[in-house]
């Protein structure tokens, strides 16, 4: 691909049909590239990126109707989404970062027919330089524990769902050193009875049936800090996985099953929790929990004694993905699940303990008191809540003390520095007496000596 700039003043028409590559897929002439700075030698953007680029628009008479210096601001977009025209996510994925480069466009490849009135004629190709400042994979987690990028894009709309049975392969390494290998299947949500790490097990909804992405994983998303032995991978380290979806069998959505069938899988999805939960396994756990909370939360009008299982069997999935926040220290989430058992049951003496719980490692002392006084009125004979009434009470006693000290040191330190400010003023004003005193001592003998 060409790295010279093209001379100025020829026509843009010339300058592409001598200089310009086609990069289009179908090599149909209709995007043509020519690369006026090399970027650095690194891998280019690939599908679902997130990329920050500078560029500037024109119509082939050289009339500028679009660019990013003008306002300062790079624009940003995700490769490979439809989100801009064709040429801009054919022409981007061909970059390295730091690349300049020129490309024109048909408009099949650009706004077609109907052009983007009124800047843009219909019918138009077009010119465009653009920069490609960087790039940085999809974030599939809010903690940005898991990062995508996607190598091969998948078919179809559909992604596999909590459930599905789903067969791919896998390369897993760590340190550039390739730990794992081999075609797998397993049930999502289910990954950990594999081998298989949470944040592969969390990216399969995204997936489509043949994408082949590239995960990259936080210690939290691949084996913890207990490491994996079975694989040599130490604690807390950073995982990438090379993923390809081979095939799915979708697992049927909530809407697609009737009331007994939620409740079969309910039942056994709650087993399947419990056995993560007792094995330490809480982000596993929480999975199938949640699951039998999506199954069963809505229904309602149901006949007395069904109406009674599904409000049990999600009073317990709450209260154990309470117990679960709690050991994975996201307290408030746990206060949530408390809150929607106590909705169902205001006197649920798991829920108002748990809830105190909570509450009390987020500080919050006063409503974890009303919490465990609670739980007396619905047990007095619950001596972990007395207990945890003392400790509330000691923690605000502290913290009280606490802030008598810091507001104490805080006014010390204002009275100290009023003092000092004070002192200097004295000092300065004293100085200033001193030299007045002493200017009129000298201006006197002076005058002394002009008399006669």
């Amino acid at each position: 691909m060409s790295s010279g700039a093209p001379p100025d003043g020829a026509a843009p028409t010339t300058v592409f049909a001598k200089h310009g590559v086609d990069i289009t897929p179908r090599r149909d002439q209709g995007v043509l590239k020519v690369v006026k700075r090399v970027g650095v030698e690194t891998e280019r953007p690939m599908i679902g990126d997130k990329v920050f680029v500078h560029y500037t628009g024109k119509l082939l008479n050289g009339k500028k109707f679009d660019s990013s210096l003008d306002r300062k601001e790079p624009f940003t977009f995700s490769l490979g989404k439809g989100q801009v025209i064709k040429a801009w996510d054919i022409v981007v994925s061909s970059m390295q970062k730091g690349e300049v480069c020129m490309f024109l466009c048909k408009p099949e490849y650009a706004y077609g027919a109907a052009g983007s009135p009124p800047k843009i004629p219909p019918n138009s190709t077009l010119l465009f330089e653009v920069e490609l400042l960087n790039f940085k994979g999809e974030v599939l987690t809010e903690d940005g524990g898991i990062l995508r990028r996607i190598k091969v894009k998948g078919e179809g709309f559909v992604n596999p769902n909590d459930g599905s049975t789903v067969h791919v392969h896998l390369l897993g390494s760590c340190a550039g050193r390739v730990f794992d290998s081999r075609d797998v299947s397993f049930v999502v949500g289910e990954a950990e009875d594999m081998g298989v790490p949470l944040g592969v097990d969390r990216a399969m909804e995204k997936m489509q049936r043949g994408e082949c992405c590239m995960l990259y994983l936080k210690p939290r998303y691949g084996f913890g800090k207990e490491g994996k032995a079975e694989f040599d991978v130490g604690p807390n380290a950073d995982l990438v996985y090379e993923v390809t979806l081979k095939d799915f069998q979708k697992c049927k959505e909530s809407w697609e099953m009737d009331v007994k069938e939620k409740i079969d899988v309910a039942v056994k999805v709650k087993q399947k929790g419990t056995q993560y939960f007792k094995a330490g396994r809480f982000h596993q756990a929480v999975i199938q929990y949640q699951r039998i909370v999506s199954l069963l939360e809505m229904e309602c009008g149901l006949g007395p004694e069904q109406q009674q299982t599904v409000n049990a069997l999600v009073l317990v999935a709450q209260l154990n993905l309470a117990l679960c926040h709690l050991r994975l220290r996201e307290y408030a989430h746990a206060v949530e699940n408390c809150n929607k058992v106590i909705e169902l049951d205001g006197d649920n003496e798991k829920a108002l303990y748990r809830r105190g719980e909570a509450r009390l490692l987020r500080n919050d002392f006063s409503l974890a008191i009303e919490d465990f006084r609670h739980v007396l009125q619905v047990n007095p004979s619950n001596r972990a809540a007395r207990t945890q009434i003392s400790l509330c009470q000691r923690k605000i006693r502290e913290h009280h003390e606490q802030d008598k000290r810091t507001y104490a040191n805080m006014f010390q330190k204002f009275a100290e520095h009023d003092d000092k400010v004070g002192r200097l003023r004295k000092r300065k004003e004293d100085c200033g007496g001193s030299n007045e005193n002493r200017d009129l001592a000298a201006k006197r003998r002076h005058k002394s000596q002009e008399c006669p």
